[in-house]
């Protein structure tokens, strides 16, 4: 009769096996963090570099106004399963450092409310550093009522300090650009 035992393990190798098993799960497991996380330090990380065309944040323009003058643009976007429209703010043209307001205008298309939210860019994406929002409604979930219309303002400015950016001294505008989609909560 044939023996179908197995030999005993080295004990060094059963440890160096559960090491390798351990370690492969915490690489597993971090991974699985990292994508979760992904996507809001990321957004961080723009924020505050201005990769990407991402404006900064500010609470006002502590440094001033400029004589050069710079046109912002405004476009949007609409995701296909939101049944909104949203007409973009016209065109300003004023004094780099200058606080200006516009507003965005949404209107719900549909028989029930729907909630909804908004992310931008910046073009040229070098300037998007510059380009300041003390206000503004992006990534913030909205709810619209059937048929409700509503404004949506932007406070921003364009930082002085671009003039001394030699790469941006021939832009004279500037697009702030936003995509409109439906949120995950979808229908409220």
């Amino acid at each position: 009769m044939a023996d179908y035992t197995q030999p005993a393990l080295n004990p060094e190798l059963a440890r160096r096996n559960k090491r390798i098993a351990i370690t492969g799960l915490v690489i597993a497991a971090s991974m699985v963090g990292l994508a979760y996380a992904s996507v809001p330090l990321y957004q961080l990380f723009c924020q505050v570099t201005g990769f990407g065309g991402t404006p900064g944040k500010a609470t006002d323009n502590p440094k001033g106004v400029i004589d050069r003058q710079m046109t912002v643009r405004f476009d949007s976007n609409v995701a296909n399963d939101l049944a909104w429209t949203v007409k973009a703010a016209p065109s300003v043209t004023d004094k780099i450092g200058a606080v200006d307001t516009v507003n965005y205008i949404a209107t719900n298309h549909s028989d029930k409310p729907i909630t909804g939210m908004a992310v931008f860019n910046v073009s040229p994406e070098n300037a998007g550093v510059y380009f300041n929002k003390i206000e503004c409604f992006c990534f913030t979930e909205q709810t619209l009522q059937p048929g409700e219309t509503v404004d949506m303002p932007i406070v921003f400015f364009v930082d002085p300090e671009l003039d001394d950016n030699h790469e941006l001294a021939t832009i004279k505008e500037i697009t702030l650009s936003y995509t409109f989609y439906a949120s995950e909560k979808g229908e409220s």
